[in-house]
């Protein structure tokens, strides 16, 4: 595919890509649809607030599986269509058929969320913005490998994500994303000997004993009290030290790649090694939204991203408290 310009108006289906549009575009001028599980995240997130106009933007472009609404999509006169390029065809040709110029996606490595940021850049024209995150992820990626590079595997602590919990619970296994987030905050993923995304039962999470756990931000209603008070789990180490964690959602939920990734990464880090990575976090958050989205959170915003009202008195979080 050739684009002849800047493309001025997107359909973004797979769920990160309309945020991260917003980011390196530097606004929502661009995403002409969206997702409707990607405007979940900028309705409970900061992104409705600092763009209000992204309230109204339709996202009934896609059903169930991703399929997409083409009459919905044909409508909204878009130059450029993002779907999922790893997902099969019947997904696509419907939007090749009818002469729909798309970009296919793939995603789940970092590798591939650089590429996102990188082809974005240059189909919106703003390479310039795109290498400045680019940049910024790699100094913080370079930063935290530093930092933990002597570390013993006994040294770093043992960590779960959930990716599903109040409606089946599964967890992050190895070549994940998450099990890569997890060695580069210094931790060991608990679910190691599990490859990718796994269903477990609360008896095998208890055989693992992890002693950091993490929650996924797409549940809206779990909170670290479903794992505090489990009749199994709250035998873990985390329930019993207190070290469960509901990951932040700013921009967009903090645990998949996205383009506040690095912002994830310090968090963690400084969750597991607070001696050894110091940041202050409420700082850095205002300073990249300051350039990613042109606006300063409030403290209020800033206690909502990082999630104060259900976590601010758990074990390591008072350097996030304003």
């Amino acid at each position: 595919m050739a684009l002849d310009a800047p493309v001025r108006r997107v359909v973004a289906i797979p769920i990160p890509s309309a945020s991260m549009l917003v980011a390196v575009s530097g606004g929502t001028e661009r995403l002409a649809a969206m997702n409707h599980l990607a405007k979940t995240a900028i309705l409970e997130g900061v992104l409705g607030e600092f763009f209000p106009a992204a309230r109204a933007i339709p996202s009934d472009v896609a059903g169930d599986g991703f399929v997409p609404n083409v009459e919905a999509i044909l409508a909204r006169r878009p130059d450029l269509v993002l779907q999922w390029g790893d997902r099969g065809p019947d997904i696509v040709r419907p939007l090749t058929e009818v002469g729909l110029p798309v970009l296919l996606l793939r995603y789940g490595t970092e590798d591939l969320a650089r590429d996102w940021i990188s082809m974005l850049g240059i189909a919106t024209g703003e390479r310039e913005r795109a290498e400045r995150l680019l940049e910024w992820r790699a100094a913080i990626a370079g930063r935290l490998t530093a930092a933990n590079a002597d570390l013993s595997e006994t040294a770093r602590p043992k960590v779960l994500y959930f990716l599903r919990f109040l409606a089946g619970q599964q967890v992050a296994g190895r070549d994940t994303y998450n099990d890569f987030v997890i060695r580069l905050a210094g931790g060991r993923n608990a679910a190691a000997e599990l490859q990718g995304f796994k269903p477990v039962g609360p008896e095998q999470v208890l055989v693992m004993d992890p002693d950091v756990i993490l929650l996924n931000g797409f549940e809206e209603a779990l909170e670290p009290r479903h794992v505090l008070q489990h009749p199994v789990l709250r035998a873990t180490r985390a329930a019993r030290t207190g070290r469960v964690y509901k990951m932040p959602l700013g921009g967009y939920r903090w645990d998949p790649p996205s383009q506040e990734s690095p912002l994830a990464w310090l968090w963690l880090a400084s969750l597991l090694h607070p001696e050894r990575v110091t940041v202050d976090l409420r700082a850095t958050i205002a300073e990249l939204y300051g350039w990613l989205y042109g606006r300063t959170p409030s403290a209020g915003q800033l206690d909502r991203i990082l999630r104060l009202s259900i976590q601010g008195d758990a074990p390591g979080y008072a350097p996030f408290n304003g």
